[in-house]
């Protein structure tokens, strides 16, 4: 294709420009939100959207950033892998410098380098596969939520301690996070002399599990424990009742979704989850919580508060570095703190937050979940 440069085209030039110049210099600081906006697992973005859009609008109300005005810019991958790159370039071409998500791990591990690479801050709220940042040498990725290496022994260890199973199946979705978590929690197990008589992987979007609910009866089996999302666990409650299974099952945080309800029916009282430790009681949280719940939004799920800290983070990055400018954002994150609604955080050199507690939660057919009280 040829194009004629004419005087009407350098002044179009200059004035478009100026445009840049202009938008270069306004004072917003833009942050993606990376995640589920559409599919099966559409819940898990609107709970890190609730959290990010609380956050930006606490702080803007407060001054902003340095003067600046933070705005949410929101980037769907219905949390497909393959869809992490695509979002992760849009960011990079739209020159917005601090993302927070991924939401699933899938996507997280596939987006992640591009961010680093190209100097962009992420941090994930919800994304918990070890895979995200082990033996990357990233200097730009972060959590605001903790590992499946953190999660998996921990349930195993309540798992061990407070259910006392005669036998245990471990049952995953084959990808990343699922079957990353499972393996973890099967591990802890075993090491702890808990009898795991049956571990395999379901094709996740399936909507008969007959097959493997006979397996999980005839392997005996008391208690099954599924890394997975929301949409396979109900199913499996749910034809596991009707087949007259009797274990109990428990589940990672992606299971911890208001909407299992529907799909598991009854069948849904009783089940455990391992969820980040509810800090919507704590004192200095009151606030927070309020500005939630003025604007009709749940700051009690999995990811609403872990999402507001990763807002709080950059926040706090940008403010401790002087200047919107992510690398030296990363770089002050990794040697800093940040008070956030879930504690103090602080980052190891892979950008793993040092420490967080997940606590277990029993799920209630009416929505309501309560933390587990032997």
């Amino acid at each position: 294709m040829n194009i004629r440069f004419t005087p009407m085209a350098a002044a179009l030039g200059l004035a478009a420009g100026m445009m840049l110049s202009s938008a270069a210099n306004s004072a917003t600081i833009k942050i993606a939100v990376a995640g589920p906006f559409t599919g099966a697992l559409t819940q898990y973005g609107d709970m890190v959207k609730e959290g990010v859009n609380t956050a930006i609008e606490t702080i803007n109300a407060n001054g902003g950033v340095l003067g600046n005005k933070l705005e949410a810019v929101l980037m769907d991958d219905a949390c497909e892998p393959k869809q992490g790159p695509v979002v992760a370039n849009r960011v990079v071409n739209d020159n917005i410098h601090y993302v927070v998500g991924h939401v699933c791990s899938g996507a997280t591990i596939a987006a992640a380098p591009i961010y680093n690479n190209e100097g962009i801050v992420m941090i994930s709220p919800s994304a918990t596969s070890p895979l995200v940042t082990d033996g990357k040498n990233y200097d730009t990725i972060f959590r605001t939520i903790g590992r499946d290496d953190q999660q998996g022994p921990a349930a195993a260890d309540f798992i061990v301690h407070h259910i006392h199973p005669k036998a245990v199946a471990v049952l995953h979705d084959k990808q990343s996070y699922g079957q990353g978590i499972a393996t973890a929690v099967k591990n802890a197990l075993e090491k702890s002399g808990v009898k795991v008589v049956l571990f395999e992987g379901i094709n996740a979007g399936d909507s008969d599990y007959s097959a493997v609910i006979t397996k999980l009866k005839s392997s005996g089996a008391d208690f099954v424990y599924y890394g997975g999302y929301h949409p396979e666990m109900g199913l499996l409650l749910r034809q596991g009742a009707e087949q007259g299974l009797k274990a109990k099952f428990m589940g990672p945080e992606g299971v911890g979704n208001p909407d299992i309800n529907a799909i598991a029916g009854p069948a849904v009282e009783g089940m455990l989850v391992t969820l980040p430790a509810d800090h919507t009681g704590d004192a200095s949280n009151a606030a927070v919580v309020k500005a939630f719940k003025d604007k009709k939004r749940n700051p009690g799920g999995a990811f609403q508060l872990t999402s507001y800290s990763a807002v709080d983070a950059i926040a706090a990055g940008i403010k401790g570095a002087g200047k919107d400018d992510p690398i030296k954002v990363a770089a002050w994150l990794h040697a800093n703190s940040v008070p956030t609604p879930i504690g103090d955080l602080s980052w190891n050199k892979q950008g793993d937050l040092k420490s967080f507690k997940f606590d277990v939660f029993t799920w209630h057919a009416d929505g309501s979940k309560t933390v587990f009280k032997q």
